[in-house]
């Protein structure tokens, strides 16, 4: 099993399993595989030692994936709570960020429902 950014990686089509690497998609990987001059529709378990040390160094030099993205992506959301604009209230809430409706289908971002207690309905 191959092992690139601390990620083991499936034995699949090199452009698929490289997807599996948090901050690379379809495109990225993709692009990955001609820069670095890779059969994409090659099983990543039959690369040789070189190929997949080629893959590793490119990837190091060129993408920020796994821990550092989340770590950039975590300190840029911190940053837009602590000047506290709106995006960052939004986020402080457990809201919709992106100008998503509220009223209805908002359920994966505010959690469970809250019933009023007491309330009564009309007759």
């Amino acid at each position: 099993m191959a092992r690139i950014a601390g990620v083991d990686l499936p034995n699949k089509h090199v452009n698929i399993a490289l997807t599996y690497i948090f901050g690379i998609g379809r495109s990225s990987a993709g692009r990955i595989c001609k820069e670095t001059d890779i059969n994409p529709d090659v099983p990543i378990n039959d690369l040789s030692q070189e190929e997949l040390a080629k893959l590793r160094a490119h990837i190091d030099a060129e993408y920020k994936v796994e821990g550092r993205l989340r770590t950039e992506i975590g300190l840029n959301i911190k940053r837009l709570m602590d000047i506290g604009c709106y995006r960052g209230l939004r986020h402080r809430k457990g809201l919709p960020v992106r100008g998503q409706r509220t009223r209805t289908n908002a359920r994966t971002r505010k959690g469970k429902k809250k019933t009023v207690a007491g309330k009564k309905k009309a007759t």
